[in-house]
């Protein structure tokens, strides 16, 4: 009888083990996934203590844990996934990467966060052929803009493909406005290329005539 008291008490105990935040047993793919949708940063921390856990597993549309995290702008969750090694690279299927959407979604803490910690890939592009700095002057993101010029690693003439970069985009695509202008201002003040054209054939001038931008057309033209 005490055997079988002593054989019931060892499955328990092994039971319980099992379910011990996940420490004694091999995690189910997705359970990062699903700590991160929540903000568990707790459960996502204890996750992360098992090394040999997926960092980088994907769910239906390809997207990572960091993705996601970026995407909810969990920035606490971010950052726990960087500093073990998240791939800020790694693209889902609309080819956005962790890097490339926290530049194009002014995500600016995590972006920030991303440089300083990890290794962004400048020759991954969007799936418009963009790099980080086209869409965040197009969108008005002025703080990820000057965090990235300052980095100086993100290419300031890149030209995605339609032609444009970061300059024209943030002429021609937008309406003239003062954060647009101060965008405009500081890729100038970083050497930005004034000559480029788009497939078009338009400069980033020509297109604040055809607008009327006389405040973005005097920066340019000086």
């Amino acid at each position: 009888m005490k055997y079988f008291i002593w054989i019931v008490a060892s499955s328990v105990l092994l039971l319980v083990g099992c379910n011990d935040g996940g420490k004694h047993m091999k995690l189910q793919s997705g359970y990062l996934i699903q700590a991160v949708e929540n903000n568990d940063i707790e459960k996502v921390r204890g996750i992360l203590q098992d090394t040999s856990y997926p960092i980088n597993e994907t769910n239906d549309k390809k997207k990572t844990p960091l993705l996601i995290a970026i995407h909810e702008n969990y920035i606490e969750v971010a950052k726990l996934l960087i500093e073990a090694g998240a791939d800020i690279n790694q693209q889902d299927s609309i080819q956005d990467s962790a890097y490339l959407y926290a530049g194009a979604q002014g995500k600016t803490e995590i972006l920030a966060y991303m440089i300083e910690h990890a290794e962004p890939n400048q020759q991954i592009v969007n799936r418009f052929g963009g790099n980080a700095l086209i869409p965040a002057a197009e969108k008005g993101h002025l703080n990820n803009v000057k965090l990235l010029l300052k980095d100086g690693k993100v290419a300031i003439n890149h030209q995605n493909n339609f032609g444009y970069t970061a300059l024209i985009e943030a002429v021609a695509l937008r309406d003239g406005s003062e954060v647009y202008q101060q965008i405009v201002q500081e890729l100038l003040i970083y050497n930005a290329d004034k000559e480029l054209r788009d497939e078009s054939g338009m400069t980033a001038l020509d297109y604040a005539k055809e607008k009327g931008y006389i405040k973005m057309i005097k920066m340019l033209e000086e």
